[in-house]
């Protein structure tokens, strides 16, 4: 090559290396760290008063725990294995402040409001089994617990309205697998092919219709990915009332639009070929049409969340501020996520907005179908969120939270991002217009909104909760069903209650209701505490 020709090439290289120092110089000027521009723009910094707020850190459930095995009086037994018999700890958790007790902290300088839990035990093992609720105080170090039951419900709690522990869950599938079934071998084997693990079970609520009820219909369908979508026609109702595992019956048995007394009636039908039969498919371990895998290629990458200027708020302990809002969380066992102290240009509009309980109520010809009336908060909306997947379940930069819980167990249980926090582009102009008419001009503002976000799973349906935080003062919750629906055997009239998804599959009418705590706080007066006029 030319000697000219390589020395230009050199100099064309060097004068290119140049301008791009100086670009990223210029930008450097212009655009500060990350962390700089964030704590620089933030005009209402953190506040350590949210910290009243906060759930229970991991030593302060041990300690609550160690006192009531200390305090009780009683022997208790690990909950994540207990018999119905047993006195056992359902769950530890915070028990918020009152309002007036925040507010006298919060805005007059009164004294922090004492850090307390609270406790539910149930006692199996009395002579008059109950629940009984307890708070347990101060934390960090308990030297008080006073029974709350009669004061929040009016009077005792009878142990039969006791939520379901998940080891309760189990012996009944125990007592399936071990008693029942072994009582109808040929219909169990020619039917559905039984082997003693293809078969998924999908309780029924609530436990009964009338009160002094514990009886749980129980739904069965193949043990596949998707198992939602595929009911294989029985159901039978367990009376699991007795405290005495051993004295479980079964009330009540349903297959294909057929009643009968219990298993073993239904297995002499079947041999008497008076049963009518609906031999199913069997479905692939990956549930076919049910299955969470792709059918078709990925056509490329989507598009993808940037903050060109790093996240433009900041979340310290159990508080999120951004330039316009600040506000505490905390992720209650039973309900789920709770916002408290909710602030707009550093004004509270809003003490408390928070979930209470997601309930559906299904329709069916089916027995399980047609008496479930979920109440979602009795299996725990809190306990049953999961870690969210970045990029999927929220945008990869998002900020993410670790949570612990303390519930059917003797050690508190922690896990990572259950909450995420991220600001978005809505896609829409805040406001704007255009004139062409005498004066040209254009005026904008692009739309962004501060999120947060978790994710419970509640059996076949995962809730996606919002909260919407937008910069003109609006908030918004709201949240998204996805996952699977809940379905029924199809038989008979069956399409009068829903829909066909599959050969044999229901797809059942149901509705769900989403209730909130909203206690706002809009145009209170400080100073004197009262309403302003």
């Amino acid at each position: 090559m030319n000697p000219k020709t390589v020395f230009l090439w050199l100099l064309l290289a060097l004068v290119a290396v140049l301008a791009l120092v100086c670009i990223v110089l210029f930008i450097s000027e212009k655009h500060p760290s990350c962390d700089d521009q964030m704590q620089g723009s933030l005009e209402h910094p953190h506040s350590d008063q949210s910290w009243i707020f906060a759930d229970l850190r991991q030593e302060e459930m041990i300690q609550v725990m160690q006192y009531l095995k200390s305090n009780l009086g009683v022997r208790l037994e690990d909950a994540s294995h207990a018999s119905p018999s047993d006195n056992c700890i359902y769950s530890v958790d915070l028990q918020l402040p009152s309002k007036a007790e925040s507010l006298s902290f919060l805005d007059h300088g009164g004294s922090r409001p004492p850090r307390q839990a609270l406790a539910v035990v149930y006692f199996g093992n009395q002579p008059d089994p109950n629940v009984t609720e307890y708070v347990v105080g101060p934390l960090p170090e308990p030297m008080y617990h006073q029974d709350v039951t009669q004061q929040k419900y009016g009077g005792q709690i009878p142990y039969y309205r006791r939520p379901l522990l998940d080891a309760e869950y189990k012996q009944m599938i125990q007592v399936l697998h071990s008693v029942v079934f072994p009582t109808a071998p040929s219909f169990m084997h020619e039917v559905l092919n039984y082997d003693g693990n293809n078969l998924a079970t999908m309780i029924t609520a609530p436990q009964g219709l009338k009160s002094g009820d514990r009886g749980t219909w129980l739904v069965f369908f193949q043990n596949v990915t998707g198992y939602f979508l595929h009911p294989v026609g029985l159901e039978l109702l367990l009376d699991h009332s007795s405290l005495n595992i051993n004295q479980w019956t079964v009330k009540e048995v349903f297959y294909n639009g057929q009643y009968f007394r219990d298993m073993a009636e239904l297995e002499r039908e079947f041999t008497q070929g008076h049963v009518r039969v609906e031999m199913i498919k069997r479905v692939p371990v990956d549930g076919d049409f049910s299955s969470l895998k792709p059918r078709v290629q990925p056509t490329g990458l989507g598009p993808f969340y940037y903050e060109p200027s790093g996240p433009r708020y900041s979340v310290r302990n159990n508080q999120v501020v951004s330039l316009s809002w600040s506000f505490a969380f905390r992720m209650d066992i039973s309900r789920g996520l709770g916002l408290f102290d909710i602030r707009f240009q550093g004004e509270r509009i809003v003490y408390e907005l928070s979930v209470q309980d997601a309930m559906s109520v299904y329709g069916s010809n089916s027995p399980g179908g047609m008496s479930t009336r979920y109440m979602d908060g009795s299996f725990g909306i809190g306990r049953r969120t999961h870690s969210l997947v970045r990029g999927v379940d929220c945008p990869y930069s998002a900020t993410y939270v670790d949570v612990c819980f303390l519930a059917q167990s003797e050690r508190p249980t922690v896990t990572r991002d259950v909450i995420c926090v991220f600001e978005q582009a809505t896609g829409t102009p805040l406001r704007r217009h255009y004139s062409s008419r005498q004066l040209l001009y254009y005026g904008g503002l692009p739309a962004t909104a501060l999120v947060l976000r978790s994710v419970a799973t509640m059996g076949n349906y995962d809730y996606v909760w919002d909260f919407v935080f937008h910069p003109n003062g609006a908030v918004e919750s709201k949240v998204q069903a996805t996952g699977y629906i809940s379905s029924s055997f199809l038989h008979s009239d069956g399409l009068n209650y829903g829909n066909r998804v599959g050969e044999h599959t229901l797809g059942t009418v149901h509705t769900h209701s989403i209730g909130y705590k909203v206690d706002l706080d809009v145009g209170v007066d400080r100073q004197v505490g009262h309403q302003a006029q």
